[in-house]
């Protein structure tokens, strides 16, 4: 059984002025998402900033998060770190908390072998008692996971899923055909949503679902129930917004485009910094456009 099927948001953590986590604007949005079919909450991942967060903030997050979600809706832990230990004790502390899977991102920095890589998976995925969604984004971390380690690691019980981020889709592909079944796909690209859907996805891992909640859920809702031209026209009517929300580093843009709607989510933890002024203007322009209304 899939953790989840359709739209998970990579929710934002929302700052107060002192850079302190806002956990009433976190509940706000948490409920938000709930009221707007997002079909599942995944917490402290880049989009939620977690490497400029403390472990105790990560922490409380995703306890917060699974505290006040109450099993409505499937809350995915983000607890990936390059450090193999550091991992399984997070990883291990959002079980604990109740969790519905985890979401473990390439260790960063270190360049692991493949071999390295999947020691490293292996090692959580025997300590960590959850459901695990293996993350590759080589474009941040500077690993990849192959076709033939994804194959690998699909073996491991609890390894249930991947969310791929490479933007290769033939890599990806490769993986489907390589694990045959055995592990769920999410799209990490907005833009890529119905390619990966149609490569036998499950939903995505969404940046976008922050501002479109539903717009993203019914993109993969009229995918699933075949309306595949629906599903298609959605995924191309997105790709203007979608581009603006990329045209800084995530989460730059859709945290401005957030407080553009009033949503107040505060400013962004150093060293990420404010958006640049022309680009944040043709991020609104093309909000207006998508239909969305400012504050």
């Amino acid at each position: 059984m899939s953790i989840f099927t359709g739209s998970g948001v990579a929710i934002v953590t929302p700052f107060l002025p002192d850079g302190s986590v806002n956990y009433e604007k976190l509940d706000e949005l948490i409920e938000y998402h709930i009221a707007h079919k997002t079909d599942a909450i995944i917490i402290c991942g880049t989009t939620g900033e977690s490497s400029t967060l403390t472990e105790e903030e990560h922490m409380q997050c995703i306890k917060f998060t699974v505290e006040q979600a109450k099993k409505r809706i499937p809350v995915i832990a983000g607890t990936g770190s390059n450090a193999t230990f550091t991992t399984i004790e997070m990883s291990r502390e959002a079980v604990d908390y109740g969790v519905d899977g985890l979401l473990l991102v390439t260790p960063y920095y270190n360049k692991a072998t493949q071999k390295g890589l999947i020691a490293h998976y292996k090692t959580v995925a025997a300590e960590a008692k959850a459901p695990i969604i293996l993350y590759s984004v080589a474009s941040r971390t500077g690993l990849n996971i192959t076709p033939e380690t994804a194959a690998e690691l699909a073996k491991v019980e609890n390894i249930v899923a991947i969310k791929e981020a490479s933007g290769n889709i033939s890599q990806i592909a490769k993986i489907m055909q390589l694990t045959d079944g055995k592990l769920d796909l999410y799209s990490g690209n907005d833009d890529q949503i119905v390619p990966l859907l149609s490569l036998g996805g499950k939903g995505v891992i969404s940046v976008l679902a922050n501002i479109a909640p539903e717009y993203t859920h019914d993109l993969c809702q009229k995918f699933f129930d075949g309306d595949l031209k629906g599903s298609l026209k959605m995924q191309l009517d997105a790709l203007p917004l979608i581009d603006k929300l990329f045209c800084e580093v995530n989460p730059i843009p859709v945290k401005t485009a957030m407080n553009l709607l009033g949503k107040e989510v505060g400013e962004l933890k150093m060293p990420l910094s404010s958006m640049e002024e022309d680009h944040k203007m043709a991020l609104a322009k093309e909000m207006e456009k998508f239909g969305l209304k400012l504050a």
